[in-house]
């Protein structure tokens, strides 16, 4: 009775040991080797700005506001104004202001009839052959300002515009010169929404305005 009840140990341990050697050599496709490497979380590219003047600080455009959407930029300011729609103003809706003593080729208009920001532009290339103006120095600001404060509208506009979009914003003149100088009013820029410029004339500060209101504006030609 004994030696039967031993063989049946023997042969069961026997099995027992072929069972672990087999699995020992199966390998599960769910092991790291069979994972793809690179999988992982995906990581939104991070936008590169180019370098440049008047780049826009993120901790200043967060929660501006800004009533301007994508499509209000346009590709080139003024552009997408026909010329056949534009009437150039009468003489006497514009003052020619008298030229600045640093810059003896230096000319500015002002232009009393309001228009929107590209209308503007388009405008001074087509009426004076210029653009809306760009402001490159203290002195030529506050020269600017005393020749306009006179008018009751309060703001005008000049040649400055932000271009880009999220991170990437910067501000840039329409005549494509550098944005060397800058006179903001307090809380600006970071705090008034559009995408486009205006100087104040009371004091020549300067504050961000949507594009599409009409404003008088100044030409520099």
């Amino acid at each position: 009775m004994k030696f039967p009840l031993l063989l049946a140990l023997l042969v069961g341990g026997a099995s027992t040991l072929h069972l672990r050697s087999d699995t020992s050599d199966f390998k599960s496709p769910l092991r790291d080797e069979n994972l793809p490497r690179d999988v992982g979380m995906s990581r939104p590219e991070v936008e590169e700005c180019p370098p440049g003047e008047g780049l826009i600080p993120l901790e200043e455009e967060e929660g501006s506001g800004s009533e301007d959407t994508p499509g209000d930029e346009g590709a080139v300011s003024g552009q997408d104004v026909s010329d056949e729609d534009l009437q150039c103003p009468k003489e006497e809706d514009t003052v020619r202001l008298m030229g600045d003593s640093g810059c003896k080729t230096c000319r500015y208009l002002l232009v009393r009839s309001p228009h929107q920001f590209d209308n503007a532009q388009a405008v001074c290339r087509r009426c004076y052959r210029g653009s809306l103006a760009s402001i490159h120095s203290f002195r030529v600001n506050f020269y600017i300002q005393c020749s306009v404060r006179g008018l009751n509208q309060g703001q005008v506009w000049i040649g400055g515009r932000i271009s880009g979009w999220g991170r990437c914003k910067r501000f840039g003149w329409v005549d494509g010169s550098s944005w060397n100088f800058a006179f903001w009013a307090a809380g600006q820029p970071g705090r008034g929404g559009g995408r486009c410029v205006t100087l104040c004339t009371q004091g020549g500060h300067w504050r961000r305005s949507v594009c599409a209101k009409r404003r008088p504006f100044i030409c520099s030609y």
